[in-house]
């Protein structure tokens, strides 16, 4: 049965149907505070209307859990804080990307801020791959740490972690990936997606591992005051930390509800009194010049971070992240905004070629898109835009040079649909040399003669579940107005219901009707409209990287006989001589 429409729309130029994403919200021209407009999309995304005051500034007081939740964690703090004591030798082990290197950062921060100094290990992204390898763990144990600390990595690294074990060196796994039921052996295992974990903290599995690294702190300085540690010393400012935990959240694209607003929210506030010099030094090079935002996070931060995982130096992040030296930080920023420039043509050059294989697979649930020559320090970010263009979970693999080799992939999947979950299924039916991650994102090892067998195993195992996720699809909206109501006063007020991402969506707004102005192609393919409504408002609104889709094409050859209605996000044009409401359009539909 379709879905009904609304504002007298049936089909959009996406070919989405419209939805009210709660109850009928078409406002017209009248926008007021009387509406409560923040309460309605907090009610929309979940909340209970008599718990709307928790959720409108999410604090870390309202939403900590007691870390001892965690299956493990009292063992792991109890662990940490005696290495800390004792001056003992520790080496945190991170993960290449923005969720490793913060949660690196954040521990040594911590074990610095506690009188003790830790190293740090970041693998190679193309030497050594994901996760830690057992030679570069007894590697570090034969250079005198007696305690390891993983982090956004591990969980299943059962043969790595049994060498660590023979080598007589401890590990600590704070992870936040899926685990499989046999857990590989170490002192703690820290994740709240191990299977075995209890109700109350499995809850808790849409944290980013920096928000697992954050709890492991509470309950490190928490340990260390029951033993009369800062009778002598004082306490680390652990709020101090939370611009990293919010850094690492979002570029992780890791679900924006309950913990983890509160610690976006609170990171945010961190970042903006630009305490930290290598958060100071980043966002300079990211050319703010106001306060962070949490699009900013995962569009202008953390790509930068990820830049050095991808393709330069693994460990630019975390060193950038610890330093407390300046001149240092600006120097790293400004390698790592150099090696973003770099990583944005290896990927445009990646995209391009792999898009290239997308007609041939349009009867697959999961496309598997593969290459030789493609740099794995961006295939997760293809995976995720060839994902966004046809909305079907998406693999993309580098492979070898050797035909007979192996090929590094990276998926991103799309609502309702656990390409983690397969993945490690894949592995265990023996199509995979390894694999792993989350519902959303998951990566892979796979002969390069498996390729056909794993699509054909991803098709039969997950194609009724997408067609039933890309049935349900629908282009959900939370409020429409007339264009006069677009205005700066209304972006501030759909603003307070934030901080938005992954599973709290941003607002998205219809105005309308609109009649066409002007239409023209700015940057690489983005559309610039300018419209007018039968109200007289005028307001510009941009569709970004759609020139070439059937809706850009659509706009740009719009005429004015013809009155549209846009949807979008509301934001603030700010370089105009007094700050303007401007739509960034996700889709258009006719309104004749």
């Amino acid at each position: 049965m379709a879905a009904p429409s609304i504002l007298g729309l049936d089909r959009s130029l996406t070919g989405k149907t419209w939805r009210w994403r709660g109850g009928n919200m078409d406002l017209g021209g009248a926008i007021g505070l009387e509406h409560d407009i923040a309460a309605q999309l907090l009610m929309s995304r979940g909340v209970p209307e008599d718990d709307l005051e928790r959720h409108r500034n999410p604090s870390l007081r309202a939403f900590l859990p007691d870390p001892s939740l965690f299956r493990d964690m009292d063992v792991a703090a109890e662990r940490l804080a005696r290495a800390i004591e004792s001056q003992e030798p520790v080496t945190v082990y991170g993960d290449y990307d923005v969720d490793g290197a913060t949660s690196a950062a954040l521990l040594i921060r911590l074990i610095r801020a506690l009188g003790h100094e830790a190293r740090y290990y970041i693998p190679d992204r193309l030497l050594e791959g994901y996760g830690p390898s057992g030679e570069a763990l007894v590697r570090i144990a034969e250079e005198g740490s007696s305690l390891i600390v993983t982090v956004d990595c591990g969980a299943m690294a059962h043969q790595a972690l049994d060498m660590a074990r023979q080598a007589g060196v401890d590990v600590i796994v704070v992870d936040h990936h899926k685990c499989s039921p046999e857990l590989p052996r170490a002192v703690a295992l820290v994740n709240p997606n191990r299977l075995d974990e209890e109700l109350e903290a499995a809850a808790h599995g849409h944290l980013a591992a920096v928000g697992v690294a954050f709890l492991l702190a509470v309950a490190t300085v928490r340990t260390l005051r029951q033993r009369g540690y800062f009778e002598t010393r004082r306490e680390p400012d652990l709020f101090a930390l939370l611009d990293l935990v919010a850094l690492g959240t979002v570029a992780d694209v890791a679900a924006l509800h309950g913990l983890n607003r509160a610690f976006v929210a609170q990171g945010l506030k961190v970042m903006s009194r630009r305490e930290g010099v290598g958060m100071s030094a980043l966002i300079d090079a990211s050319r703010l010049t106001r306060a962070p935002t949490c699009s900013d996070l995962g569009f202008a931060l953390g790509p930068r971070i990820n830049a050095g995982g991808r393709v330069g130096e693994s460990t630019l992040g975390v060193r950038l992240l610890t330093t407390e030296d300046p001149e240092e930080a600006q120097a790293i920023a400004a390698q790592l905004s150099a090696l973003n420039e770099e990583r944005r043509a290896i990927e445009a050059m990646v995209q391009e070629q792999a898009e290239a294989q997308v007609d041939s697979q349009h009867n697959r649930a999961v496309l598997t898109l593969a290459g030789r020559g493609w740099h794995p320090g961006v295939i997760g970010i293809v995976a995720g835009r060839i994902k966004e263009k046809t909305g079907k979970p998406t693999l993309v693999i580098a492979l070898d040079a050797d035909e007979s080799g192996h090929g590094k992939g990276s998926g991103r999947s799309i609502a309702g649909v656990d390409l983690g979950a397969a993945i490690i299924a894949a592995r265990e039916h023996g199509l995979l040399v390894a694999g792993g991650g989350h519902a959303m994102a998951a990566g892979l090892t796979v002969e390069a003669g498996k390729l056909d067998a794993l699509g054909q195993w991803l098709d039969e195992r997950l194609g009724s579940t997408v067609s039933a996720a890309m049935a349900s699809q629908a282009m959900l909206l939370d409020l429409a107005i007339a264009p006069g109501g677009l205005t700066p006063a209304l972006v501030e007020e759909l603003e307070s219901a934030g901080p938005y991402g992954m599973g709290w969506p941003g607002p998205r707004v219809a105005v309308g009707p609109v009649r066409m102005v002007k239409a023209d192609i700015v940057g690489t393919d983005h559309v610039r409209l300018i419209v007018r409504g039968e109200d007289g408002a005028n307001f510009k609104a941009v569709a970004f990287r759609a020139a070439s889709t059937d809706m850009g094409q659509a706009l740009l050859h719009a005429t004015h006989q013809r009155k549209l209605w846009l949807a979008g996000r509301a934001k603030i044009d700010d370089w105009a001589s007094r700050p303007q409401a401007e739509l960034h359009v996700d889709d258009a539909a006719f309104a004749d």
